[in-house]
């Protein structure tokens, strides 16, 4: 029983049983429009992608699940992105001022939390930053849905908190069938979307940092410069790369007007990387677009926040460490700092693992489809970084391909984190140096 309450454990373990939960109540009568039971497969798939944030469907979130079922994938996004150790954290604080210290290593776990002692205020921060970004974007999205077109207050106000937290815990939900497609010239929709989705996917340790420290940016840590300078990389490289190959495609860009194209490519570059909304047709991009999206998807966004994939931080550390090498220095340097040996460790670790389950995941559903290559690359690429985006396959994949998708997803929102923290909480000096040598590389 105490191997269950190490704290990577209760982590994964506080994500599975919201599952369980949630799929018992999907499958309850209620939670269909039809007022009928949802097959347990169908309510499985959907509460796994709402806990796990990603957004990938089996049957249209509008149509198929009544307002109560809709409610209840919101409320699971909300806890999946939240986090569930900081949740029981601020629950805690509610009820005691003090927290045990097993529950402050279990929220260090989740949240990424640099030390014991920044448990509560990052605990603090996410609730702060959660709520407000969230009522602010719903609010900005109802009045917009309302007076622009034309959609009553009822309808206007559930849209817009659906999508608000959808956006901001990168969860990619929609309750249209057609996600934001109708908007895609629409920048008072898309714009609010978008700055939910960066902030929501940038990481709360971060967040905390900026508050803590925003007046002097030469006083944040290494891990606030390395994620906004990947993340703004990553931003405009996706921008320009989807504006190149899609501006001549007749089936997304051709025909729109120079400004929707440059909303729609700015837009694509902030979804594709963990949040999965889409404002033009993702099956319609061109080949060039899906292997973009594969690589931009699988890195995803910022440690510790409502973002999927191996997370940017990984992907600049393994940059610095090919530059480092390629110049001949013996250290990975930014900033003025030296990045130390266990957090390249860290970061080989989780990009092979994660690059090792999309290999396998792909495999696997290639042996159970007659689908193209790219098309399964695509879907599982998008299962594992929690991203959403899909050229459409989903629904049609076999049953077994699609619990292949649910492990996906859930080792990607739970599996990186807990193997990161599992090799920070076990690391240890060995009491004892084998001789070294060099085999040969390359």
């Amino acid at each position: 029983m105490t191997s269950l309450l190490h704290p990577t454990r209760a982590v994964a373990l506080g994500f599975l049983l919201a599952i369980v939960f949630g799929t018992l109540l999907l499958m309850l009568p209620l939670a269909h429009a039809g007022n009928q039971s949802a097959p347990w497969l169908v309510a499985f798939f959907t509460a796994v992608s709402a806990v796990c944030v990603t957004g990938l469907v089996v049957v249209d979130t509008g149509t198929y699940w009544s307002t109560f079922g809709q409610s209840i994938i919101m409320i699971l996004c909300q806890v999946g992105g939240f986090g569930m150790m900081t949740a029981a954290t601020l629950l805690g604080l509610m009820v005691n001022r003090s927290l045990r210290l097993r529950t402050r290593l279990v929220t260090q776990v989740e949240t990424h939390s640099l030390g014991l002692g920044d448990v509560t205020n990052v605990a603090k921060v996410v609730l702060g930053v959660t709520l407000v970004s969230e009522l602010i974007i719903a609010a900005f999205l109802t009045l917009r849905m309302y007076f622009a077109y034309d959609m009553p207050w009822r309808e206007a106000a559930w849209s817009g908190l659906f999508h608000a937290i959808s956006a901001f815990n990168n969860a990619g939900f929609s309750i249209h069938a057609d996600s934001l497609m109708r908007y895609a010239s629409d920048a008072f929709i898309l714009l609010p979307i978008m700055m939910a989705i960066i902030v929501g996917g940038i990481g709360f340790p971060v967040l905390q940092d900026l508050r803590v420290k925003a007046k002097d940016p030469r006083h944040w840590s290494l891990h606030t410069k390395l994620t906004l300078t990947g993340t703004g990389l990553l931003l405009i490289i996706g921008f320009v790369a989807v504006l190149f190959f899609e501006w001549g495609n007749p089936k997304t860009f051709a025909t729109m007007s120079m400004s929707d194209k440059l909303l729609s490519a700015a837009f694509a570059s902030v979804s594709s990387r963990t949040a999965g909304f889409n404002s033009i047709d993702i099956g319609a991009m061109t080949p060039e677009s899906w292997a973009l999206h594969y690589f931009l998807m699988f890195i995803g966004g910022g440690s510790a926040g409502t973002a999927g994939g191996v997370k940017v931080g990984t992907a600049v550390i393994l940059a610095l460490l090919v530059i480092a090498e390629l110049k001949g220095h013996s250290d990975s340097e930014a900033f003025g700092r030296r990045v130390g040996p266990s957090a390249q460790r860290q970061a080989i670790t989780v990009f092979v693992l994660g690059s090792a389950l999309v290999v396998m995941g792909t495999l696997v559903i290639l042996r159970s489809t007659d689908f193209p290559t790219d098309q399964v690359i695509f879907e599982v690429i998008s299962a594992f970084g929690t991203v959403g985006l899909s050229t459409g396959i989903t629904a049609d994949l076999p049953e077994s391909a699609q619990l292949v998708l649910t492990a996906l997803m859930y080792f990607g929102r739970v599996g990186t984190i807990t193997l990161a923290a599992s090799l920070i909480l076990g690391e240890r000096r060995m009491p004892y140096r084998f001789p070294e040598e060099h085999p040969i590389v390359g």
